[in-house]
């Protein structure tokens, strides 16, 4: 395997890192509303992700910055065509992050729900813009002989692209109402259970119509495997719920996302952006990737800082397995 076709296959697995581990994150931002009742509850909420949403971000940025150091073609037409979209990722994110911090400041309601209404829109945005852009980047996108985008900001927005932005959304809350039937405990794990269990199907079809358009689009022969992965792990995640396997569920979901991603990046593939306007103008591994030296200096450096970094972000998952309900959560204290 050359050096280009290998970080076009680490460029997807950063990318299904960040859905899978981000993506509970937004869900549980999401349905903050849905299942906390009062404060406490939603603290509890907040709590489940507290020590690891923002090492899940960091999963976006090394995606982005390993595409610009290794297909700098690639980052130039994607980030340039979709610099709209991108921008309004990247305020929800910060918006986000803010919330999070801010949120217990100032011990008043005014002041909790407007911060918890931007961890909600935030949670929304966010996974819908990520679907939306890489939905419009498998698809393609209208890029001219140069690589440049023909048409406004909006050309973004087609049927696929749109169906993706919704598969997005679907995946994160119900991924992150199972995260929160595996994290919680008592009366709020019965309700994630029961939201998990009666909205599973319905945010799951998003996410099937969307691997179907790929397949029938652009897929191969081989790619019906990962597809077929993807829609029966999705459903026996759901039966793995009703039973009471809330981790075995979580896996599962795992596993369903990781035949979506092999999916759309097999569909993909030997592309990095089909071009829209003529098939001659798509931009390919082979054409926009970076020399043979920097490859190479980036596969040492990924060897010895990935291990690392999975370790550390392992333990501190480790450390924090436990569940929590709201007798975990101590009286409320701000300056």
């Amino acid at each position: 395997m050359d050096l280009p076709t290998f970080w076009f296959l680490v460029i997807a697995l950063l990318w299904l890192g960040y859905l899978f581990l981000e993506g509970f994150d937004f869900g549980v931002g999401m349905l903050l509303p849905v299942l906390g009742r009062d404060n406490t509850e939603r603290r509890v909420l907040i709590n489940t992700i507290g020590p690891v949403w923002d090492g899940n971000e960091v999963w976006v940025i090394v995606a982005a910055g390993a595409t610009f150091a290794a297909f700098p073609g690639w980052y130039a037409s994607l980030f340039s065509t979709a610099y709209l979209p991108l921008l309004v990722l990247l305020l929800a994110l910060i918006g986000r992050g803010v919330a999070f911090e801010y949120r217990g400041k100032v011990d008043t309601d005014r002041w909790r729900r407007t911060w918890d209404t931007v961890i909600v829109l935030a949670s929304w945005i966010s996974p819908a813009v990520v679907g939306l852009v890489l939905s419009a980047n498998v698809f393609g996108l209208p890029l001219d002989a140069n690589g440049d985008r023909v048409g406004g900001w909006w050309t973004i927005f087609t049927v696929p692209s749109v169906v993706g932005a919704l598969a997005v959304v679907g995946f994160s809350m119900l991924h992150g109402a199972v995260f929160l039937a595996l994290k919680t405990e008592g009366e709020m794990r019965l309700r994630a259970r029961r939201f998990a269990l009666r909205a599973g199907l319905p945010l799951l079809l998003p996410v099937v119509a969307l691997v179907l358009i790929a397949q029938f689009r652009g897929g191969a022969s081989w790619t019906w495997i990962p597809l077929g992965i993807a829609v029966l792990a999705g459903l026996l995640g759901l039966a793995r719920v009703a039973a009471d396997r809330e981790g075995q569920a979580f896996f599962l979901q795992g596993l369903a996302l990781t035949g979506v991603v092999v999916t759309l990046f097999g569909t993909l593939w030997p592309n990095v952006i089909p071009s829209t306007l003529d098939p001659a103008f798509s931009l390919s591994i082979a054409d926009t990737a970076a020399s043979h030296y920097p490859l190479v200096v980036m596969t040492w450096v990924a060897a010895f800082g990935t291990p690392a970094v999975l370790v550390y972000q392992g333990w501190t998952y480790w450390v924090f397995s436990k569940r929590i309900g709201t007798k975990h959560i101590p009286p409320v204290h701000a300056p």
